[in-house]
């Protein structure tokens, strides 16, 4: 399933999505709501019902090939896993010399020398490690730049991401494997604990539905509380600890369990995790 309608740039930009999975419809949605034309997204996925669920939901163009999808396309987001982007790359050497696109990669721990060379050497690579939340308009994306990507590259690959949240350029590429451990994959992190305070709340005889909407406004809010108040974590953290009260309590039995070294070990667990993937599929 895929329809063709005459594309309607925002800026003269058409931007073509490889792969259609979980972060592009994070990042499609995102743009489309920060008011990008549809017309101007198009998206390439082997997938039938992926290509008709992006279409139904933000009137997208779709295309079965990733060849038909960049044809008209001068930005290029690969969105597709880590494993199979040398592929995909290779596949679209020939379109990216005869068109010199601005390639945005989402795909973690592949770095932009191997895409550059996968595409055939002179292209102009834009690493970028988004979120889930950029479907909300909320998400957090580093981004890194080859040399080949000029000030205008830069302008368009940030006014791409900041569709979709906040940005933050890395001069070392080096650091995107933590860029990746600490934003990238740090919703996750999020669910975990929303799930574990949840199940300690039924545990503690809360009504299910009641546990659930307790922890996700004391998320919201303690979130917004960090991104609005100007203050360190450690320095809320303090505010709201009165001593030998309930709080400190319970600070004392997380410290007692060594939380701030599971987190340290998890997150360079993810950086790990990160190289070993660029390894990988060198």
């Amino acid at each position: 399933m895929a329809n063709t309608p005459e594309p309607t740039p925002r800026d003269g930009h058409t931007v073509a999505f490889i792969g259609g999975g979980n972060m592009a419809r994070s990042l499609i949605g995102g743009l489309v709501a920060g008011g990008v034309a549809a017309g101007s997204i198009r998206v390439a996925d082997p997938g039938e019902a992926t290509r008709a669920g992006l279409e139904t939901d933000f009137g997208v163009s779709t295309f079965a090939e990733a060849t038909a999808a960049v044809a008209d396309a001068d930005v290029w987001v690969m969105a597709v896993k880590p494993q199979v982007l040398r592929g995909v790359c290779e596949g679209l050497g020939d379109a990216a010399r005869s068109r010199a696109p601005l390639v945005v990669s989402v795909a973690a721990g592949i770095t932009t020398a191997q895409i550059e060379r996968w595409l055939g050497g002179t292209a102009a690579v834009v690493r970028a490690m988004p979120n889930t939340p950029s479907l909300l308009g909320a998400g957090m994306t580093g981004l890194y730049a080859n040399g080949r990507v000029d000030g205008a590259g830069r302008a368009q690959a940030e006014t791409l991401l900041a569709a979709t949240g906040r940005t933050e350029w890395i001069d070392d590429e080096a650091l995107m494997d933590a860029v990746t451990a600490v934003s990238g994959s740090g919703p996750a992190y999020v669910f975990l604990f929303a799930e574990a305070m949840e199940a300690a709340a039924i545990a503690q005889g809360l009504p299910a539905a009641s546990a659930r909407l307790l922890v996700q406004q004391t998320l919201l809010g303690a979130s917004r509380m960090l991104a609005e108040s100007g203050e360190a974590p450690g320095e809320l953290r303090r505010r709201v600890t009165s001593p030998n009260g309930t709080t400190q309590a319970a600070l004392e039995t997380f410290e007692a369990g060594d939380l701030r070294t599971l987190v340290a070990d998890a997150v360079d667990a993810a950086r790990r995790r990160g190289q070993e993937l660029s390894a990988a599929n060198d």
